[in-house]
């Protein structure tokens, strides 16, 4: 019988190749050890950094210009207030971008706030429009706000922030007013199907609406107060930031309501119903006293790489795609048992006014 041996180079290039395996092997499996116990502690994936945009000016124009001409900072309101892009940390990333890098020397001359939004959780809301208050008032930047469909409830309170506030032709505006819930109660579903749970608590009222069990009257007091606190805070916001707008009026007549552009600008809740992007941006580059060419720049909130698959939302985690219809009663988990300055239709009918 005839032996054959492999040669020398043979042997090396067989041996190189099982290390480089093993080695990548060790790799994948640190990389999703990684992911798992991530996915598991589910951290709050949104970065300190931003990255600038070049937006279009008001004739249309995207040209970068040097790093010494005048810049308009847009800040896009843009969805529900306190989720993961539009938050009280976000937007103050945001704002102190505009000092440094290519806007350092004190480039920014305006901020343009583009609104289209339902609100959002109240401690965000009122976060972003003092961070705005702030800095209009340190940096001696007039601020305008474009609604471009939308500005209800805490993105109304975020529009007070500025000094003029224009929407298009077609929007929902105002919605004054403060949402907790829903809170549901399945106590006697539960004594009907013989279902029964056990809470340990200590405190009294430390479970306070539990859905387990009947509720008692009074134990949601605190919550009440806390949402005619957070009431009041917003009225009395509003009506000094809008003068035009009838305190009297707002808490016993138009109330939480929303109104198309056309009545907000006849009950004072904004200052022009038939504009456009152009029109906003023209108007505030004109209260800046800015003459020459001006770039409009946007921040764009940077997520760390492979963020959704740390945070379990990829699909790549589950091996297929997920389709998903969600009703509109469904708050998302950062929205839960919050004071809320949000406009939503299908979850306030079960809030109370009493």
């Amino acid at each position: 019988m005839e032996l054959k041996r492999e040669s020398i180079f043979v042997s090396a290039v067989r041996s190189f190749c099982n290390v480089f395996a093993g080695f990548i092997g060790i790799l994948i499996a640190l990389f999703v050890i990684g992911i798992i116990v991530a996915a598991i502690a589910k951290p709050q994936m949104v970065s300190d950094k931003t990255q600038m945009i070049i937006a279009a000016d008001a004739d249309g124009n995207r040209t970068l210009l040097s790093h010494s001409a005048p810049a308009v900072l847009r800040l896009n309101i843009h969805g529900v207030i306190g989720s993961r892009d539009l938050n009280s940390k976000t937007v103050q990333s945001q704002l102190l971008d505009s000092r440094g890098g290519m806007l350092k020397g004190d480039r920014v001359k305006a901020i343009l706030l583009h609104i289209n939004s339902p609100g959002g959780t109240a401690f965000d809301a009122h976060d972003i429009y003092q961070s705005l208050i702030e800095y209009k008032e340190k940096y001696k930047v007039p601020i305008y706000a474009y609604i471009n469909g939308m500005c209800a409830s805490g993105g109304m309170m975020i529009a007070c922030a500025a000094d003029k506030i224009i929407s298009s032709p077609i929007g929902i505006i105002g919605s004054v007013g403060v949402l907790m819930g829903p809170n549901f109660n399945v106590a006697d579903l539960m004594e009907r199907y013989g279902v029964k749970q056990l809470t340990i608590t200590k405190g009294k009222d430390k479970d306070m609406l539990s859905p387990f069990r009947p509720w008692q009257a009074g134990e949601d007091k605190s919550l009440k107060d806390i949402v005619a606190y957070d009431y009041d805070v917003f009225v009395n916001l509003v009506a000094k930031a809008r003068p035009r707008l009838s305190q009297a009026k707002l808490v016993n007549e138009y109330g939480a309501q929303v109104y198309d552009p056309i009545k907000a600008q006849e009950y004072g809740y904004i200052d022009e119903a038939n504009g456009s992007y152009s029109k906003a941006l023209a108007a505030l580059v004109e209260e800046a006293s800015i003459s020459e060419p001006y770039q409009v720049v946007e921040l764009k909130i940077l997520h760390p790489v492979l963020s959704d698959l740390i945070e379990g939302k990829s699909s790549i985690l589950s091996g297929k795609i997920k389709h998903e219809l969600s009703l509109p009663s469904e708050l998302s988990p950062e929205l839960m048992n919050r004071s809320l300055y949000l406009y939503s239709p299908s979850l306030q009918w079960s809030s109370s006014d009493d």
